[in-house]
């Protein structure tokens, strides 16, 4: 079958990803990845040109002086219906039988003669006063992301999901029937040729005299930073030693941070140094700890289980079709004391063959289930299924 995948941006070109779209681009790189080794056939649509009309540029200057909600360009129908334009004459000299693409809004307002197949993470409409990104919208741009949602869910033959969470969302919030969601776990948005040797290595390499946290996340607040910091002070006060790293962003406290908590900053990821870098620091952790308060999926959940890092996190959106309690990890409520995370941590440290287990099985996750070959497996059998 002749695959093909749309965005308007270029995927391939991570330099010029938006900053705030990294982690979104980079899992549509992936999944473009994916569908090429599983169809021989795949053709790119993509990047389109950006151009917003002069009426858009007038809102955004009036919003931005004159208004303390948010309004966003790129939700913009008009500007929408452009990428659909483009879009529309490209798949008219395709050769591609079924159209794939990562994004809601750019697929919406798309006329043409192949199905389409919409694998995303979310809908806008979950996101809304559920992320800081989604809040305080004005009501031009909550109404233009609800529209986007429903056109686009409306056209497409199948919705792909990663996460049960964002499925029903979909289903509950726009009466999508049942026969037309799947559910498609993504994988760790990194490069990974590991073996069980090299995670038996890895974690042989840990040692129980001192527990290592890693945070990552580029939200100090919404990822639960501030929860990561109160679980390590309370270790400590619990004797045990410990360290928490910090990467992503700039922890935000009123105290001096006390001298077991390390500070990295933000790693580019896709400089090799970076790369590299961030690879050490999460295969010498013992634990991912991120008490995310709102989290559509979590890529970074999957990346640790590469390593053979058990993850430390939270019942909230789509992370519970990740972590599995005592398997790869374990999920705390939104409102469960700290305690609550330090007598996991102490309970495994004092039965540290236990935390062994729990991160082969951590790796065993990624290995058959969080990983990109796997998702690619799985869209494979799915689209030959309701396409062929």
């Amino acid at each position: 079958m002749n695959i093909a995948f749309v965005t308007h941006y270029d995927i391939f070109n991570s330099n010029k990803w938006h900053p705030k779209a990294i982690g979104f681009s980079g899992t549509s790189y992936y999944k473009a990845e994916a569908l090429k080794e599983r169809f021989t056939n795949f053709e790119y649509i993509g990047p389109l040109t950006e151009r917003h009309s002069l009426r858009t540029k007038f809102k955004r200057r009036l919003y931005k002086y004159l208004s303390t909600k948010a309004y966003y360009d790129w939700a913009a129908l008009d500007l929408q219906k452009n990428y659909a334009r483009q879009i529309n004459t490209k798949l008219s000299n395709s050769n591609s039988q079924l159209v794939v693409c990562p994004d809601i809004s750019t697929i919406a307002y798309v006329e043409c003669q192949q199905p389409i197949v919409l694998w995303t993470t979310n809908t806008y409409g979950a996101c809304i006063d559920f992320y800081d990104d989604f809040s305080n919208l004005c009501q031009e741009t909550i109404d233009n992301l609800v529209t986007l949602d429903r056109l686009a869910l409306s056209k497409v033959q199948l919705a792909v999901f990663p996460s049960t969470w964002a499925a029903e969302a979909a289903m509950n919030s726009y009466q999508i029937d049942r026969s037309k969601v799947e559910i498609v776990p993504y994988g760790a948005n990194i490069e990974c040729d590991r073996t069980i040797d090299d995670i038996q290595n890895l974690v042989e390499a840990r040692t129980a005299e001192r527990c290592k946290l890693l945070f990552l996340g580029v939200s100090w607040y919404r990822k639960g930073g501030d929860i990561a910091l109160k679980v390590a002070k309370k270790l400590k006060q619990l004797g045990i030693d410990v360290e928490l790293t910090v990467v992503g962003c700039q922890p935000i406290t009123d105290e001096p941070l006390p001298d077991y908590v390390v500070n990295v900053g933000f790693i580019k990821k896709s400089d090799p140094e970076g790369s590299d870098r961030l690879n050490r620091l999460i295969s010498d952790s013992h634990f991912l700890i991120l008490p995310s308060r709102a989290e559509t999926y979590g890529n970074v959940l999957c990346e640790a289980n590469s390593f053979g890092v058990p993850c430390l996190t939270t019942k909230v959106g789509g992370i519970p079709s990740i972590i599995q309690d005592n398997v790869n990890g374990k999920l705390f409520a939104l409102d469960a004391d700290v305690k609550d995370y330090c007598e996991y941590v102490a309970h495994l440290f004092t039965n540290y063959a236990q935390y062994k287990q729990l991160a082969y099985s951590s790796f065993h996750e990624y290995e058959t289930r969080l990983n990109w070959s796997a998702a690619g497996k799985s869209m494979q059998t799915i689209i030959t299924e309701k396409f062929s």
